[in-house]
């Protein structure tokens, strides 16, 4: 039995991943980050807690990431700030986490002889599509802090595979949505708001394209590069190849919810206009040619998952519909 490390396992994707590797049969040590409160964040809500291992601490130290990574054998780095309007607010937290932090990680692994490791990026490093479907050899763009900070954290990574021969892989997700997804993002959004009986909901602009995925298909992803050989010292596009605005699955979500909620544009929520990335649609033949994984889960599919798990009232609770989540 291998043993494997989620960092981030307290998150949205993280804690589905670490449900997808237990039911694999692996060993997991699943990473919280420490608060005073003791709390495990999604991994309080899965049926599997007492048999996983939960640590918490801060990537952010290298002496913990040390002592974390020891008896691993497969990192899946996940651990990071992800809210894009937030690291207009506080920057250098999105330095000293995502690319510091992952700095840590693979020192750690590097010293512990960790098999493999998979690091997390994200397709907001290509900023707007200069070229459309989107390969890995497009141009990286920095359109943000927080994309800013993940390229710098996807060249560290890939340093260290580069320096010392650390058994990397670059896994890079486009628009993820799901179940147990942060209101900071706009799937998430709009239905706990009309799942919460919300009549009229203030959006940003709804104009951009994205490339949005599955939850489980982004985990089923994940897992297919850990055990590819081929994708050592690559980085990796998950994603479906579907272009979609946020407008037409706006239309989607309110007509599987057999709602008339109003929608209208609130200046707080528009990214400023040299940030906001337009259009994303993901070339996802490395992957495929490589693992030949596919996505299982179109976008009518997976909403209909997603408004199901948010329609009940004991999901819908851990939200603050009223409330603008940056």
């Amino acid at each position: 039995m291998q043993k494997v490390l989620v960092t981030g396992a307290d998150g949205f994707i993280g804690s589905h991943l670490v449900e997808m590797l237990h039911s694999k049969g692996y060993e997991v040590r699943a990473l919280s980050q420490y608060n005073s409160f003791n709390n495990w964040g999604w991994l309080e809500t899965l049926s599997i807690l007492n048999e996983i291992e939960v640590v918490t601490g801060d990537i952010r130290d290298a002496h913990f990431c040390n002592n974390l990574v020891q008896g691993v054998d497969i990192v899946y780095h996940l651990a990071a700030l992800i809210a894009i309007p937030y690291s207009y607010v506080a920057p250098q937290s999105y330095v000293e986490t995502n690319t510091i932090g992952t700095l840590n990680i693979c020192q750690a692994s590097l010293d512990a002889g960790v098999q493999r490791i998979v690091h997390t990026s994200t397709s907001e490093v290509y900023g707007t599509a200069r070229y459309v479907p989107i390969d890995e050899k497009h141009p990286l763009q920095p359109q943000s802090p927080y994309s800013a900070s993940k390229i710098s954290a996807d060249a560290m990574a890939m340093s260290f595979y580069n320096s010392f021969e650390l058994p990397l892989s670059i896994a890079r997700p486009f628009n993820v949505y799901g179940p147990r997804q942060s209101a900071r993002a706009v799937i998430p959004t709009i239905i706990s708001q009309i799942a919460s009986g919300i009549s009229k909901i203030k959006l940003g602009d709804v104009s951009p394209t994205r490339d949005f995925n599955y939850v489980e298909d982004t985990c089923r992803g994940f897992l297919e590069i850990a055990n590819c050989d081929r994708a050592l010292g690559k980085t990796i596009n998950i994603g479906s190849n579907f272009e979609i605005s946020i407008k037409e699955v706006l239309e989607l979500i309110r007509k599987n919810m057999n709602s008339e909620v109003e929608f209208y544009e609130d200046s707080e929520r528009i990214r400023p206009k040299k940030s906001e990335v337009h259009r994303l649609w993901c070339d996802n033949s490395l992957i495929r040619d490589l693992t030949g994984f596919a996505p299982k889960y179109n976008i009518e599919e997976g909403l209909k998952l997603t408004i199901e798990w948010f329609s009940n009232k004991n999901n819908l609770k851990f939200y603050k519909t009223d409330i603008y989540n940056v």
